[in-house]
């Protein structure tokens, strides 16, 4: 595997499975000193840990729950205090919450913008101060943010819409520190919480111009790229990884 984030300093929210742990593994296998961040999953994080720490860099699991802004900032800062720096922040945490417009909750509306934006904002103020010219941050959103083909996702599609938003206003406040902004948009994809084995994934598939779902794996080939030296023009932009979900 290539070394292109040799020495990097990496946090990845909501890293102890899916697409998460993919990316943390990628990052570790690229060279990237890497901390992830887990809710309720101390043990599936750990087990991503030493997968990273398998690639001979540094890693640590954080708990924190990314509603709460304060643990969310208190991550970024133990980041930067043992791995000592951030170059690259991966908002990954999120959740969805599904239902129609006349019942859905109020609570779990609160709770899907503090997860799905606020904490990406949290996150991303913390990060800032301490990055150097250079650094990268990596918003994973959602094709639902351009296509919402079901009812009941309007406030998970809201909420992945927003990013959209802000990486174009964020990347014009941090362009000239060189630090990029962007979104990564990933359409189905096979994880234990949407598993491409499903009835739901079935009608995902029919949906597709690839009739398949995506993998983790392709997700955090994507990211990889972002972080690296050879996307430092690509700002401020919400990058479809789909399999033409979108088209």
């Amino acid at each position: 595997m290539n070394q292109q984030l040799k020495n990097k300093c990496a946090l990845v929210t909501g890293g102890s499975r899916g697409i998460g742990a993919a990316i943390v593994k990628r990052f570790a296998s690229e060279g990237a000193n890497v901390a992830l961040t887990y809710s309720s999953s101390p043990d599936r994080a750990s087990e991503v840990v030493k997968a990273a720490q398998a690639s001979g860099v540094r890693a640590l699991a954080i708990q924190a729950d990314s509603a709460d802004a304060s643990a969310v900032v208190a991550a970024v800062e133990r980041t930067v205090s043992e791995l000592g720096g951030i170059d690259i922040l991966v908002n990954n945490a999120g959740i969805l919450a599904m239902g129609p417009v006349e019942d859905f909750k109020l609570a779990d509306f609160d709770r899907t913008l503090a997860i799905n934006v606020r904490a990406v904002f949290v996150a991303t103020q913390a990060a800032v101060k301490h990055m150097k010219d250079g650094g990268r941050i990596i918003n994973i959103g959602s094709t639902f943010a351009e296509r919402m083909p079901f009812p009941g996702g309007g406030v998970y599609a809201m909420s992945k819409s927003a990013l959209q938003g802000l990486v174009q206003g964020f990347a014009r406040d941090l362009g000239r520190r060189g630090i990029t902004i962007n979104n990564v948009q990933p359409g189905p994809v096979n994880t234990e919480m949407n598993p491409d084995d499903s009835e739901f994934a079935a009608m995902l598939k029919k949906a597709n111009a690839l009739p398949r779902y995506g993998t983790a794996e392709e997700i955090a080939g994507m990211v990889a790229y972002l972080a690296g030296p050879e996307a430092a023009y690509i700002t401020g932009a919400s990058l479809m990884i789909d399999g033409g979900f979108s088209a």
